[in-house]
């Protein structure tokens, strides 16, 4: 033995009956973004789930307008807007059946929403009350999430029980650009993948992670590209297409369901707002890259599919608008009345069964409230 092979360098060829457990051809990603709208697809597509995307979408941005003006008139503590995302958000959370679950981020909101999640309660964790403001085992929606990517591995492991317990549930897991640099998103892609589990991955590429562009994250062709090394599909699409997003977000469900294991979904689409209301995005990227993708907005881009076909005329969108600003109205009625807080909710949903440090406090907690109650009456 060379002294190269004593010191471990030697590193012999693997023999020659090895051969790749998966081929990775069928696994790769699109070289483009899938399209549906402008396309010859858009002739297939579902004219009643057409105008179901257009009116979610058309309540989303106003939604995403409202609560923004919230946190000017310090209703809100902060809020991530997804204006410019809402085809993301809307076909996230129309692709999943009444079983399925949502595994939102921060900056989800809106597919909470459009899940069933009362606005008010969507946005309770970002006003600073209470806990995650939602139940959400009755909308299958699990709380926001706002440390990156930790949602994932909880989408995974969910996902994974479900399947164990014979139950045909899919969870889909939203994640941004920037949560893809982070540790979770790997080892959540690395377990879905072994396991096979029904776990559907969305990736909304919005170009920045608060100031940090894409190409300062990653040399991966594509986020998409990412699936092949853990030995899933992985799906282009423009994130700003409704119809596409929602086809291909819905095939990747079913593929799940059927046992077909996890997909990551990359979704190309842009941040037309701040990160939050306390960032300052002019000081990172130009107005002229922001108007650019204004005139692919996907409000727009439907919109005008829709009217072409002439499967919407101008009431129709004037009806649209209504219902949008009918949602904003109470929206913002509501989050106009201060909350009643209660101190006793802090001991609520901790633990099912509260441990004796807890009760001790608790009972700490409720002699303190008595004694002041009575000396209010004296």
């Amino acid at each position: 033995m060379t002294v190269m092979e004593q010191r471990g360098a030697y590193r012999p060829s693997p023999p020659p009956a090895w051969q790749p457990r998966t081929d990775p051809a069928p696994l790769l990603p699109d070289a483009a973004p899938y399209r549906v709208l402008g396309t010859e697809a858009a002739a297939k597509a579902d004219p009643e789930l057409l105008r179901r995307l257009y009116t979610q979408l058309v309540r989303g941005r106003r939604y995403n307008a409202q609560a923004t003006a919230l946190t000017k008139q310090g209703r809100l503590a902060v809020y991530p807007s997804s204006t410019g995302q809402e085809a993301c958000e809307v076909a996230a959370a129309l692709a999943l059946q009444d079983r399925d679950w949502l595994f939102p981020s921060y900056r989800d909101t809106l597919a909470a929403v459009v899940r069933g999640v009362d606005p008010v309660q969507a946005l309770t964790l970002l006003r600073g009350d209470w806990h995650t403001g939602y139940d959400p085992y009755a909308h299958r929606v699990a709380p926001l999430c706002t440390p990156l990517a930790t949602q994932l591995p909880h989408a995974v492991g969910l996902a994974h029980a479900a399947r164990l317990k014979g139950d045909d549930v899919v969870a889909l897991a939203l994640v941004g650009d920037g949560g893809t640099s982070e540790g979770d998103f790997h080892e959540a892609l690395n377990f879905a993948a072994v396991w096979q589990a029904p776990v559907v991955f969305l990736v909304q590429n919005n170009g920045f992670a608060i100031s940090v562009p894409l190409a300062k994250q990653t040399a991966a062709p594509s986020l998409a590209h990412k699936a092949v090394g853990y030995g899933m599909p992985g799906r282009l699409v423009d994130g700003n297409d409704a119809a596409a997003v929602h086809e291909v977000l819905a095939d990747a469900v079913r593929h799940a369901r059927a046992g077909g294991g996890p997909t990551l979904v990359e979704a190309v689409t842009y941040r037309m707002e701040a990160h939050t209301n306390a960032d300052d995005d002019k000081r990172y990227r130009p107005d002229s890259e922001v108007e650019a993708w204004r005139d692919h907005d996907p409000i727009a881009l439907l919109e005008r599919e829709l009217t072409e076909r002439g499967l919407i005329d101008e009431s129709g969108i004037v009806r649209a608008r209504e219902d949008a600003e009918a949602l904003a109205a109470d929206l913002r009625a509501r989050m106009n009345q201060d909350p009643v807080l209660d101190p006793r909710d802090l001991f609520a949903h901790v633990y099912a069964e509260p441990t004796p440090q807890l009760r001790e406090q608790q009972d700490q907690l409720n002699a303190e409230l008595q004694a002041e109650q009575e000396g209010t009456h004296r």
